[in-house]
């Protein structure tokens, strides 16, 4: 049997609920670490006799704890697995998801180099349900910002507000998670992940590094276009901004999150119209498009408000073709990165 460190430098905190398919391979990558300083604790947040049995298969490595409890949310599972955690630093790590096998020597030895860091946020390679391998796009590429130096970088406020979201298993500093209360239960309707990290940049000293540490699973339904999806998300993401600013009392906060608030406003106007446009309403999608460029003054919000004013039949016999060029570059990526 292999045994727990006396105390585990790294805590990973695993909330399971229908996700029995995929939890063993997110163990397995655990167990794949070049570093044994760490240990799992697997909450079954539902009381699931199937994810019970999985993580017993594994009761000969005693780093491999267990959790059972009624449902109580992706957030009343983390933070049940953060109250019976020894480790310095806890890593937030879903049970659909992969660690790849330096993730623990890589973020200790940025650890070891500057002991007086809070937090370390990595990259991480995204892979579509259906495909085994990477896709070739990583998580921090994937927001839209640019990648830390190989030294890592001081991760600030703006930087989240601005997109540089790290993967959200970063190695947190116990007494930092607890001071900014971790995934916090009870803050409903907010994506925790980013909350998180922005408090954290507030108050403490966290360092984000380009290494792709972990593989971020993207299910077939995450692809999904549906609006109620796609708006909620935004919704979720506002009342996160709005939330901190509020908490952190500081005006200078709520003014910097006027200018990503607005950003969302402008592209959910944008898909506003689109999806107006679609189905047929083009006077609404004509309000939308104004809408957009009353956010911002975009050569592509100028475009879609003149091709709605002067040419609707136009624009619906190009989107078609548009969508078919974008299927087919899609279908080509894969064999061009094979």
């Amino acid at each position: 049997m292999t045994a727990t460190p006396a105390h585990p430098r790294f805590s990973f905190l695993t909330p399971a609920y229908g996700t029995e398919a995929y939890l063993p391979s997110t163990i397995e990558s655990v167990l794949a670490q070049t570093s044994p300083e760490w240990e799992l604790v697997v909450v079954d947040n539902g009381n699931s006799d199937a994810i019970s049995a999985i993580v017993e298969s594994y009761a000969h490595d005693s780093r491999i704890r267990l959790v059972r409890q009624e449902n109580r949310g992706y957030t009343g599972g983390v933070m049940a697995a953060a109250a019976v955690a020894h480790g310095d630093y806890l890593c937030v790590l879903d049970s659909d998801d992969q660690l790849m096998p330096r993730y623990v020597e890589t973020v200790a030895a940025f650890l070891d180099a500057d002991p007086d860091l809070d937090a370390v946020g990595c990259d991480a390679h995204l892979f579509v349900d259906s495909e085994e391998r990477p896709s070739g796009r990583g998580y921090l590429h994937s927001t839209g910002t640019r990648l830390p130096s190989p030294r890592g970088e001081r991760l600030t406020v703006a930087d989240v507000l601005g997109g540089r979201v790290p993967y959200y298993t970063g190695a947190i500093r116990r007494d930092a998670w607890d001071a900014v209360a971790g995934y916090a239960p009870g803050v409903a309707g907010m994506d925790e992940s980013v909350l998180i990290w922005l408090r954290l940049a507030d108050r403490f000293r966290v360092l984000v590094i380009p290494h792709r540490l972990a593989r971020y699973r993207i299910r077939e339904t995450s692809l999904s276009r549906d609006p109620q999806k796609i708006e909620e998300f935004e919704r979720c993401l506002t009342r996160t901004f709005e939330q901190f600013a509020q908490e952190s009392g500081s005006p200078a906060h709520r003014a910097a999150i006027q200018r990503p608030l607005r950003r969302l406003r402008y592209h959910q106007a944008l898909r506003r119209a689109r999806w107006s446009f679609l189905d047929g309403d083009v006077p609404a999608a004509r309000r939308f498009a104004r809408e957009a460029f009353a956010y911002e003054h975009s050569a592509r919000a100028a475009a879609v408000v003149a091709s709605l004013a002067v040419a609707p039949r136009a624009l619906s016999a190009a989107y078609p073709i548009k969508q078919r060029l974008a299927a087919a570059g899609r279908r080509l990526r894969p064999r061009i990165q094979a």
